[in-house]
C-alpha cells in the first residue's frame, strides 16, 4: 500500500504529465446545465509554480470568482461577440464592425490572451491608432473590443474588462463636412435633371430628409395632392417614419415627422412616379414589389453604394470634384441654404428632426449663420441713425 497522501477532495489535482513535460494543475470549477463537470487547468515545467496556479485558482473557487480560461484570446473574444452580440443589427453595421474588427483589433491584439491583456496594451493600441485613424473610428474601435470583453466577462472568460479603463485619446482630424452654395446646389439639381436619382437629390436638398430615411421611403407615406380646400388647407406631404437601420426606426423619436413638399418636389416626385411604372411594367415577372419610392430598376432596395456612386456621377456632371462630396452633405446644405435666407435655428432643428437646437448647432455649427442680425435689423427701423449736425 502506497504511503502517499491523497489530496482532500475539492483541493483540485495536480498530476506529473510525462508527454508534455509539465506538471498539470486542475481543479472543478462547477457543472454544466447536462451535469458536465467544468475543469479549470494550468500547467508548468516547475512543480512549485504548477502547484501556486492551482492556489490561485483554488482562491478564485473560494471567492467566488471564475476561473477564466487561460487560453482564450481576444481574437476569440472578439469574434464570438462579433457572431452572437449584434442580433437584429443592420446588415451593413455588422459589415462595417467586421472590417473594422478584422483590420484594426485583431492583427494588432488578437493573439493576446485575454486575461493578461491589460490597460496598458489597450492604451498604447489605442495611442497607435490615434496617428492614422479620426477620432469617431478610434471610438467605434475601443466600442467594439469593450462590448466584446464585457460578454467574455459575462461569460466567466476573464474576471475584469481592462478596455473600459482606458481613455479614448483624440484622433487624426476627419474630413469636415460642407454645404453646397446657392449657386452649387443648382448646378447639381440641373445636372441631375432626367437621371434615376433626380427626385432623391431634389428631396435631400430641398426637405432635408436623411439618406437612410430616402431609401426606405415607400409610396404610401407621400401625398402629392394634400387638400388645399380644406380648412385649414393641407399641403402635399411625406411622412418620413422610417429609415432603412435596424427595425425600420429612423434615428431618434423626433426624426419621425411629417413635412409639406415644396412644389419642385411634387412635380419631381410625380415625374419619377411614371418612370417607375415604366420600369415595372418593363421588367414584368422580374419586378419585386416593395412599394419604394427609390428603388433599382428591379424594384429592390438600393443601398448606400448604389446612391453614392450615382450621386458622384451627378456631382462631376455639375462641375464639383465627385470625391469631396457625399450624399449626406445635401442635407447639410438644406441647413445650409434655409439658415442663410434667415430661417431660425428652432424651425431648421424641427425639420431636420432633431431633438432640440443643440444638435443642430453641434452637428451642423458650419452651416449655421454665425451672425443672429434679427435684432438689430429690428432695433434699426424702431430707432432709425440720426444724420449727425452740420
Amino acid at each position: 500500500m502506497s504511503d502517499k497522501k491523497r489530496r482532500p477532495r475539492g483541493d483540485g489535482g495536480l498530476h506529473w504529465d510525462s508527454k508534455r513535460q509539465r506538471w498539470i494543475a486542475s481543479v472543478t470549477v462547477g457543472y454544466t446545465p447536462a451535469g458536465k463537470r467544468i475543469v479549470r487547468k494550468a500547467s508548468d515545467r516547475s512543480k512549485t509554480k504548477a502547484l501556486a496556479k492551482l492556489k490561485e485558482k483554488l482562491r478564485d473557487v473560494a471567492d467566488g470568482l471564475p476561473s477564466e480560461p487561460g487560453n482564450y484570446t481576444v481574437a476569440e473574444a472578439v469574434r464570438y461577440w462579433l457572431t452572437y452580440g449584434l442580433n437584429g443589427r443592420d446588415a451593413e453595421t455588422v459589415a462595417n464592425y467586421r472590417t473594422l474588427a478584422e483590420k484594426h483589433i485583431i492583427p494588432a491584439l488578437g493573439a493576446r490572451k485575454l486575461r493578461e491583456l491589460n490597460a496598458e496594451d489597450v492604451d498604447k493600441w489605442l495611442a497607435e491608432k490615434a496617428t492614422a485613424l479620426s477620432t469617431r473610428t478610434l471610438r467605434l474601435l475601443h466600442s467594439i473590443l469593450n462590448r466584446a470583453v464585457r460578454r467574455a466577462q459575462a461569460q466567466d472568460k476573464v474576471k475584469r474588462n481592462v478596455v473600459a479603463l482606458c481613455d479614448i485619446p483624440t484622433g487624426r482630424q476627419g474630413r469636415p463636412s460642407k454645404a453646397l452654395t446657392f449657386t452649387q446646389a443648382e448646378a447639381v439639381l440641373n445636372a441631375a435633371e432626367g437621371a434615376p436619382l433626380y427626385a432623391y437629390i431634389v428631396l435631400s436638398l430641398l426637405v432635408g430628409a436623411r439618406t437612410e430615411e430616402l431609401r426606405a421611403l415607400t409610396w404610401n407615406h407621400v401625398d402629392l395632392d394634400g387638400a388645399l380646400d380644406a380648412e385649414p388647407p393641407i399641403p402635399p406631404s411625406v411622412k418620413v417614419w422610417r429609415s432603412v437601420r435596424a427595425g425600420g426606426d429612423t434615428k431618434t423619436r423626433k426624426s419621425r415627422r411629417t413635412l409639406a413638399l415644396p412644389a419642385r418636389c411634387v412635380e419631381a416626385l410625380r415625374a419619377h412616379r411614371a418612370a417607375q411604372d415604366v420600369s415595372r411594367k418593363a421588367a414584368g415577372a422580374a419586378w419585386q414589389e416593395h412599394g419604394l419610392v427609390f428603388a433599382s430598376r428591379l424594384g429592390t432596395p438600393l443601398d448606400s453604394h448604389n446612391v453614392r456612386r450615382a450621386f458622384r456621377r451627378i456631382v462631376a456632371a455639375a462641375g464639383l470634384p465627385a470625391r469631396e462630396w457625399t450624399p449626406r452633405e445635401m442635407r447639410h446644405s438644406f441647413v445650409s441654404l434655409l439658415s442663410d435666407h434667415g430661417v431660425a435655428i428652432e424651425d431648421i432643428a424641427r425639420l431636420c428632426g432633431h431633438s432640440g437646437t443643440g444638435v443642430t448647432e453641434t452637428v451642423y455649427r458650419l452651416q449655421i449663420r454665425p451672425v443672429i442680425d434679427s435684432g438689430a435689423i429690428a432695433m434699426d427701423r424702431i430707432f432709425p441713425r440720426m444724420d449727425p449736425p452740420a
